[in-house]
């Protein structure tokens, strides 16, 4: 954060920030790790519901309070905040107890190559696969929301961040959804019926999308929440796969959520006529591919089920 904060020019920044984001990564994924060691069943469900919930407020938090501390510094000072918590953050790591039964001895290298082990687990890189393509027009909203709001509906700043607020709010709440509906449904049907909801509101999109942003925004949320009601279920189903290595499918599991949502952002943002039909497309089509492929990968003798009693 300090690097990011004294850099001299934006290459210097983007090569600090790439570290950043290698920082970030590696505490997201310990994250989950920690979760899959201390909790087990139902209980592990909703720990990870309330992960996800809380790593979904930073959507709506973050642009607010990036925005107050401008007001009394410069982009420098931002990260020099970060800085603080950050070192906030360190303490609270370093005075954790350890949650792992057997500490990992390898080098650098032969964690890398653990990835390599992971990947080859039939069960858990089909679910990987199936689970990520959502991420592809999840990411692209996020990626073009402001020129959808501002740009094309013609909105202020400030307006266009309320509508992000609330589409972002229904990404919080989901998870927790999740845990009420689990009480009288099964994971799978739930899944299925997220898949549906965001076929049907991929459909709302790219037809009556375009007509203005209240539109645009009531079509987008049922995609929006059934995305995020999968979150908890998915994450668990796929840690449940892998008995080691926990880190490496945790870290896999990142990667290839951000690489998908890349490739979203990359499509979005091609010369479009109509980006809200497009965008409402890929939720269509992928939702429905998604499901196709759920459908088929649950009943497979490979995937390990999963208990949540």
């Amino acid at each position: 954060m300090p690097l990011c904060a004294f850099s001299g020019n934006v290459y210097q920044l983007i090569i600090f920030r790439v570290i950043q984001a290698i920082a970030s990564g590696a505490a997201t994924s310990v994250a989950q790790a920690v979760v899959k060691d201390s909790y087990f069943g139902r209980k592990r469900v909703s720990v990870l519901a309330l992960v996800s919930s809380m790593a979904m407020i930073s959507p709506i938090v973050a642009p607010v309070v990036g925005a107050l501390i401008l007001r009394f510094t410069s982009w420098r000072g931002v990260f020099m905040v970060l800085t603080v918590v950050g070192l906030l953050i360190t303490i609270a790591g370093i005075a954790m107890e350890e949650t792992i039964d057997e500490r990992y001895e390898g080098t650098i290298i032969q964690s890398i190559g653990r990835l390599g082990i992971v990947a080859k687990n039939p069960g858990f890189v089909t679910l990987l696969f199936t689970f990520s393509l959502m991420g592809i027009p999840m990411m692209s909203y996020i990626s073009s929301s402001s020129y959808i709001y501002v740009s094309q509906f013609g909105l202020s700043e400030q307006v266009y961040s309320y509508f992000f607020a609330a589409n972002a709010f229904f990404m919080v709440i989901g998870p927790m959804l999740y845990m009420k509906l689990s009480q009288y449904f099964k994971a799978n049907s739930i899944i299925s019926a997220s898949y549906v909801i965001s076929c049907i509101s991929g459909l709302l999109i790219s037809t009556i999308g375009n007509h203005s942003p209240w539109i645009f925004a009531l079509s987008l949320l049922p995609a929006t929440l059934a995305g995020s009601i999968t979150r908890p279920p998915s994450a668990n189903l796929m840690l449940e796969q892998q008995k080691g290595d926990t880190g490496a499918a945790v870290s896999l599991m990142s990667c290839t959520f951000t690489v998908f949502g890349s490739i979203g952002m990359i499509i979005i943002s091609l010369n479009w006529a109509n980006r809200i039909r497009v965008m409402g497309l890929m939720y269509m089509v992928l939702a429905l591919a998604s499901l196709g492929l759920w459908s088929l990968i649950s009943k497979k003798s490979f995937v390990q089920k999963v208990s949540c009693e």
